[in-house]
């Protein structure tokens, strides 16, 4: 029997989420996780610029004699720009510009790394992933049936930069994940996780056409223990330690560097774009755009009322659509036709294929327990 539809009364969280659930008052617990668990652990103010400082003299201390003290995982979007902004101007690092190009940048993208690192005076290292298996394999994960195709993608971004960081003895990585845009996770039904290695191998096992012999793949173990905890490297998010408030960040990177906004949240790949705005409502029926939402309700950066009104205007935009589709369909080098068959190939999840979910689910159990972890329910 269907679950009747129901829309939680303080965010827009709905029951395209299944795993969501309910109080009295018809609040979600992505909320109530946000009121009981993250606001107690999350220190933005005089607290949390203390802890800040802390680290930042570690990292500074660790860098002393070397070209830089810590990298930045660059996409051009808002997180990771703004963040490269902070760690120069205002926390006095010596950051090195990290950006991965698995052949899916946007122009808007280009351009907003090469403002942010021109004008900081910064320098730049560029990794490009070999698109022949990078191809494969998203064409892989587009005839497995499951939501997550855009696992590539991201598994490539931070395995290739925590390879980096290893064999350049790099101990601190700086990400612009943060709880005031982030502190609503996508389900793992809608977006698996995408550093599981076991389950990126079985979907490529089971539909790719050529090995992965250059693609970066990554290990639980290896960036969760041995990295951290053995080599010492260890990952930082700090825009958690100072206010962050989205529409401040976007305009005064627009001043000061002429940064280009984008539409919405991870716009910056073409990819993304075409994955969260059309593949994912449109084969799914998940709209990303009620996590992204609900995160700045719950931080004050926007009313429900305007989130609702936004959700009623189509994901995707409806004049440029079919560009897009013609885009990822020529850049897969597949046809039209056979982009769209995917839409109606049997609907898969993670659980059609090997994972390693249960060390995710112990590792997460584990760093709340540890209170090493804040934000997020799953």
């Amino acid at each position: 029997m269907a679950r009747q539809y129901q829309i939680c009364s303080n965010c827009v969280m709905d029951t395209t989420d299944s795993m969501i659930t309910f109080d009295e008052k018809g609040v979600c617990d992505h909320c109530n996780t946000f009121y009981h668990h993250t606001l107690s652990n999350w220190r933005t103010g005089e607290r949390g610029q203390r802890k800040l400082e802390l680290i930042i003299e570690k990292i500074k201390s660790a860098g002393r004699g070397k070209d830089f003290d810590c990298i930045i995982g660059m996409s051009g979007g808002i997180d990771s720009s703004y963040l490269t902004y902070i760690a120069k101007d205002k926390l006095g690092l010596r950051p090195l510009v990290f950006h991965v190009d698995a052949g899916w940048n946007s122009q808007e993208a280009v351009n907003n790394i090469e403002k942010l690192v021109d004008g900081l005076g910064l320098d730049l290292y560029t990794e490009v992933i070999d698109w022949e298996e990078m191809k494969d394999l998203q064409l892989a994960f587009f005839k497995s049936g499951v939501p997550h195709i855009d696992t590539p993608q991201d598994h490539a971004f931070f395995t290739t930069m925590y390879k980096f960081a290893e064999q350049y003895k790099v101990k601190y990585i700086l990400t612009g994940a943060n709880l005031s845009t982030e502190c609503v996770r996508n389900p793992v039904e809608w977006m698996y996780y995408q550093s599981d290695s076991v389950q990126l191998r079985d979907i490529h096992n089971h539909f790719g056409e050529r090995p992965l012999a250059k693609f970066p793949v990554t290990s639980i173990l290896w960036h969760k223990i041995f990295l951290p905890y053995i080599k010492g490297i260890r990952v930082v998010r700090p825009l958690n330690f100072v206010p962050y408030v989205k529409k401040d960040a976007m305009n005064l990177l627009i001043e000061k560097f002429g940064w280009q906004p984008y539409p919405q949240k991870h716009f910056e790949s073409r990819f993304t774009r075409f994955y969260e705005s059309y593949w994912l409502p449109t084969r799914f029926g998940y709209d990303v755009r009620r996590v992204q939402y609900s995160s700045l309700i719950l931080t004050g950066q926007m009313t429900r009322e305007e989130a609702l009104e936004k959700l009623k205007l189509p994901p995707y935009d409806e004049a440029t659509i079919g560009h897009d589709i013609e885009y990822v369909a020529s850049k897969l080098g597949i046809s039209v036709e056979e982009l769209n068959s995917y839409l109606n190939l049997p609907k898969k999840t993670y659980r059609d294929y090997k994972s390693q979910r249960q060390i995710y689910d112990w590792g997460a159990w584990v760093m709340k327990m540890l209170r090493l972890e804040v934000g997020g329910k799953r």
